[in-house]
């Protein structure tokens, strides 16, 4: 019985806008930044160094302007006093000549641009530690987590949280943190020198930069819809593609290229809408933003020309507000995204923390038992499971299997088959009953114990990226070339993996997908016959091969099975007909057990379902 697999639900959690789209929120920000702390709080003397370095280079940058203005004074009061430069008063007094504060003001950038790639060095070697620990825990979380987790959450979502969101808070923790540190010392430190120089002028610079920022929040939350609208358009243009690429020979066959074609058109043209009208409107915001700075420069100059007819200030204070103008923006802009990044940064955390904290796996019992003797008996005595509480899908299941039989377990689709096998790996935990091995109940065994029992061959492969040797080894303590060849050959698929380059060392793609299906499913079973452990499971092991092969591996699976007890699930009940007990499971129950022909003679439900196969088979009707 297959699992019932609990579709991911959409998220949600309402969405915010950020850089032209739109970021997820998170739905407590306080909680969740106060579990991210507890992580960054053993690096809290790098950042504080981080921030110094960054909160330097700040000042820095502030005083630079300040300087550039004290000369540009001095050239203008040398020109029109008909002298040469000489001494520049900067402060208490002090006097630098031209040329010691040109250098002094170079000095001032080039400090601030190492101090600032100072900051940026510290942060990234405390990141990648930060981050490097929390992909630690998170993989270790893996494989606490029970089965039933992974049921109800989608592949992508569970490698989302592993990848994408670890990144989301290390590209925050790289660029936000000094950011920040540098945006606020950078912004209160322009402000404040600008109101100790010309409070006239310092008032100028911030009406224009507020303005500024107000009519960028106006143009972001305008076009908020049409960048849903684009976003969800997006989404169904990489699903129709996907699905229509996927499908495409069923496309073809049935003679939908047409309207899927008008299909796409529609989808194309609802991105082509939101698209222009989002982008029209977020790219007025940006000449308009221009216009409103020009305007602030504009202002600084003409009020500042007059301040200077009128004796209040000199002549190089208006460059050195034109300079703070553009300096002021930049941290106002920074800030505001950073606000936004901050979201984003809080609503990966929080799916983070959520698988973090999702129910472990049961822990083994700290004195476990183990099978000394080891023989094979297996009984379930009324065992009774459902994977959603309150609806069972394994009702009171009984059955004796002794030591060494192999016992086919079959019946129609939901029966409970697999729900069987994956109760006796311990894949999922009984609600009631129990399960023996050899009269212990593998409740009182570790997972780990109970697993080493047994080799397994699904009807789903499974391959890595990597050597077909090291895929036939994989699971197995390590063997010999010889051993792995043997078991290769016993499966019958030492012959195909000769054709291919480098045979044993020919490198499989990602799950195998550069050799057939088939092949896939004789290594397996390869890698099922290396491994040598005491007793099978094997899920439809065949469906893959072709009618010969099949009946090449029946007879090496029938030598394995020698000596070990064997559990069988089959849908053709062809390949089955040896087995020495057969359970016939209905819903969730054994409503048969005995032999091929004992079931046949009773004419019950095992004997309609062959009988459905058979006629099946040879209805020439059928092709």
């Amino acid at each position: 019985m297959n699992k019932p697999v609990k579709k991911p639900e959409k998220s949600s959690r309402p969405m915010g806008f950020h850089r032209g789209g739109y970021i997820e929120k998170p739905q407590n920000f306080k909680k969740t930044m106060g579990k991210l702390y507890t992580y960054i709080k053993p690096f809290i003397p790098q950042i504080a160094l981080s921030a110094l370095m960054s909160v330097i280079a700040s000042l820095l940058t502030v005083v630079a302007p300040w300087l550039l203005g004290l000369m540009t004074t001095e050239i203008a009061d040398a020109y029109l006093a008909n002298r040469e430069v000489s001494l520049v008063p900067v402060v208490f007094g002090l006097e630098f000549s031209f040329l010691s504060l040109v250098f002094i003001t170079l000095l001032g950038y080039s400090l601030s641009g190492l101090f600032n790639y100072l900051s940026a060095f510290i942060l990234i070697g405390m990141t990648q530690n930060l981050t490097y620990e929390m992909r630690q825990e998170i993989a270790e979380k893996l494989n606490r987590l029970p089965l039933s987790y992974y049921d109800k959450q989608s592949f992508g979502d569970v490698l989302g949280r592993s990848t994408n969101d670890v990144e989301t808070i290390s590209q925050t923790l790289n660029q936000s943190l000094s950011e920040v540190f540098r945006a606020i010392t950078l912004l209160l430190g322009v402000i404040i020198i600008m109101f100790v120089l010309n409070w006239i002028l310092a008032s100028v610079v911030l009406m224009t930069s507020v303005l500024s920022f107000i009519i960028a929040r106006w143009f972001v939350k305008l076009s908020q819809k049409y960048f849903r609208s684009q976003a969800k358009a997006v989404g169904d243009m990489s699903g129709h593609v996907e699905e229509m690429f996927n499908g495409h020979r069923i496309v073809k066959v049935f003679n939908h290229q047409q309207k899927a074609l008008m299909e796409f058109d529609g989808i194309n043209e609802d991105i082509r809408k939101s698209t222009m009208k989002s982008q029209f409107i977020s790219g007025i915001m940006f000449p308009v933003q221009f216009f409103i700075g020009n305007l602030g420069y504009i202002l600084i100059a003409a009020i500042g020309s007059f301040l200077v007819i009128a004796g209040s200030i000199k002549v190089g204070l208006i460059q050195t507000f034109i300079v703070y103008t553009r300096q002021i923006n930049q941290p106002i802009q920074s800030l505001s995204g950073i606000a936004a990044v901050l979201q984003s940064t809080a609503a990966a955390a929080e799916r983070i923390f959520d698988l973090l904290e999702a129910e472990n796996e049961p822990s083994d019992p700290l004195d476990h038992t183990q099978i000394k003797d080891f023989k094979g008996h297996v009984v379930f005595d009324d065992v009774h499971f459902s994977y959603v509480e309150g609806t069972e899908v394994i009702k009171g299941f009984s059955a004796d299997i002794k030591a060494g039989q192999t016992v086919a377990i079959v019946g129609p689709t939901g029966a409970g088959k697999t729900t069987m096998v994956n109760l006796l790996m311990r894949f999922y935990d009984i609600k009631k009953g129990k399960i023996l091995i050899d009269g212990v109940d593998i409740q009182t065994m570790s997972r780990r114990d109970v697993r080493e029992l047994f080799g397994m061959v699904l009807q789903d492969t499974w391959l890595f990226e990597g050597t077909i040797h090291d895929n036939i080894n994989y699971g197995s303590t390590e063997k010999s070339d010889e051993e792995v060849i043997k078991a290769a050959k016993l499966a019958q698929s030492h012959h195909f993996i000769e054709s291919h380059p480098g045979g044993y060392d020919f490198e499989l793609m990602e799950a195998g997908a550069n050799i057939s299906q088939g092949q896939q499913q004789l290594i397996t079973i390869s890698r099922a016959m290396l491994a040598n452990r005491p007793m099978l499971i094997l899920d439809e092991a065949t469906s893959s091969v072709d009618t010969r092969t099949e009946i090449l591996i029946q007879q090496a699976m029938d030598e394995l099975m020698v000596g070990r007890t064997s559990f069988v699930i089959a849908h053709r009940l062809s390949t089955i007909k040896n087995a020495d007990l057969i359970l016939v499971m209905d819903l969730g129950n054994i409503v048969e057990q005995g032999t091929h022909e004992e079931l046949l003679k009773k004419d019950g439900f095992y004997a309609k379902l062959y009988n459905a196969q058979f006629e099946e088979s040879n209805n020439p009707s059928i092709a």
